[in-house]
């Protein structure tokens, strides 16, 4: 079991790190991005924070993800704060997508899918073909939402998925205890989403992509 998103107190989120790593250990979970929302203002402060974690992940048997979700930023500020995310040591970078319930930038899912340093557009929102091609040809995956309201355009994504071939992930956006999901949940998350049968396990193992080592 894996999530690529989620939140600490470094950002929105109620638990500390360690916190979220242990209760998702007790869940199943064995690989674990922590992503807390950041822009110019935090994202060395927040990649330096998670680093020194690590080593307690391993002792809880998790494999951490150090990451990033860069939030609400100007959509030409994408490219330069996903590079130094990168530059400064960030295994996973996430762009929080034109969701329908947030007023996000106009231009940010574009950005975001032509972006080398991209790994995850976060609940997309209405993404258009054009953007999921873009993201398709550079093996960045789009979101399947656990997150309320962000959730609504889930069966859209997976829809542009299949037409573009594009690779999809489930995750929670965790902010909350409430919000971890068990192995049962997440697949109905994915099924929800009306993804085929035949991709669901796929989808819901990391074996197959960049991030299973």
């Amino acid at each position: 079991m894996y999530d690529l998103h989620t939140h600490t107190i470094l950002s929105d989120g109620e638990l500390l790190p360690c916190e979220l790593i242990r209760r998702m250990a007790v869940l199943g979970y064995d690989t674990i991005g922590i992503t807390d929302h950041a822009d110019m203002s935090n994202i060395s402060h927040i990649i330096a924070a998670i680093e020194r974690v690590r080593n307690s992940a391993e002792e809880y048997g998790i494999k951490l993800l150090t990451g990033v979700e860069i939030t609400h930023v100007p959509p030409t500020e994408i490219h330069r704060l996903a590079k130094l995310a990168k530059d400064e040591g960030a295994d996973i970078v996430v762009v929080h997508g034109e969701t329908v319930v947030e007023p996000v930038a106009s231009g940010t899912n574009m950005q975001a899918c032509t972006c080398e340093y991209v790994d995850v557009l976060a609940h997309p929102g209405l993404i258009t073909r054009e953007e999921a091609q873009e993201a398709s040809e550079r093996d960045i995956f789009l979101e399947i939402t656990a997150r309320g309201g962000h959730n609504r355009t889930n069966g859209h994504v997976a829809l542009v998925a299949r037409e573009t071939g594009c690779n999809l992930v489930v995750d929670s956006d965790a902010h909350s205890p409430g919000d971890l999901m068990n192995d049962n949940a997440r697949e109905l998350v994915i099924r929800g989403a009306g993804v085929p049968s035949g991709r669901v396990e796929e989808i819901l193992t990391l074996k197959t992509n960049r991030f299973y080592r």
